[in-house]
């Protein structure tokens, strides 16, 4: 039976996690954050505030608590004050990949190859905020994750649930989690969640330097090895910054203020 609904959950939603948690992530910072302006005509978007740290804290600190020991960074605009944020940071180790043209998130990726490994990497965007459900949503994907059968596995939202997100939703998910991306026009009830585990040697196959990773998922959906695994918890999109207010209220509500949230970090010696 289809699980394309939003209310649909695959089999896979609540594994017990896994101890192969990638070591690895890219996490992509060089947008320019063009919707996030004015705020981002002085900072780069992920060095924008939400609960209390920049957004990229937040997805470190994640990475960080899962077990991922290296991050590469991609940065381009207003790079300098990324590379100067995370001067102090040891966990994850940070390895910045500079752009000076802005290579997509694919290319970005492509770019930053010889710093990655062969081995199954994380990619997360460094503009999202989530909170976790019971499990870590990293330690869910990575027990998820299974090579033979995957190419790329999405952390899906429910777009009925995702805070802050109007759009007309991403892919279809079926039973055993694969992924149908939806036709033009079409609603879809799940929204790409910005965390994602990919086989760096997918972009080994591709020549161009700039391109989306929208293009690796297509292949990955052609070939029937683009699979989702639903979140469990709280996802905020903050794309504005009405955006950024709104989620700011939100996490001061009683139900969410006592959620585990990055907290701002002091240069470690």
């Amino acid at each position: 039976m289809s699980a394309s609904a939003a209310t649909a959950t695959p089999p896979s939603a609540n594994p017990a996690p896994a101890a192969s948690v990638p070591h690895t992530a890219m996490v992509l910072a060089a947008g320019l954050g063009l919707r996030m302006r004015p705020l981002t005509l002085t900072r780069p978007k992920p060095l924008v505030e939400v609960g209390g740290a920049p957004l990229l804290d937040h997805a470190l600190d994640r990475l960080a608590e899962s077990g991922v020991e290296r991050a590469v960074v991609n940065t381009h605009h207003l790079g300098a004050m990324i590379e100067s944020h995370l001067a102090g940071r040891s966990s994850p180790a940070i390895t910045l990949s500079p752009e000076a043209d802005l290579l997509e998130t694919g290319g970005g990726v492509r770019h930053a190859l010889p710093h990655l490994g062969a081995d199954p990497i994380f990619v997360v965007n460094a503009d999202i905020l989530w909170l976790d459900g019971p499990i870590p949503a990293l330690k869910r994907l990575a027990a998820t994750w299974d090579p033979a059968v995957m190419d790329v596995l999405l952390l899906m939202m429910p777009t009925v649930a995702a805070v802050g997100y109007d759009g007309p939703g991403d892919y279809h998910m079926e039973a055993d989690g694969r992924l149908r991306y939806r036709a033009e026009g079409e609603l879809a009830p799940f929204v790409f969640a910005g965390v994602h585990i990919v086989k760096p040697e997918l972009y080994h196959a591709i020549t161009e330097n700039r391109f989306s990773n929208l293009r690796l998922w297509q292949q990955a959906e052609e070939a029937g090895r683009l699979y989702g695994m639903r979140h469990d918890g709280v996802w905020f999109h903050v794309g504005t910054p009405d955006a950024v207010e709104e989620v700011n209220t939100l996490l001061g509500h009683p139900i969410l203020h006592d959620a585990k949230l990055s907290q701002p970090r002091k240069a470690e010696p």
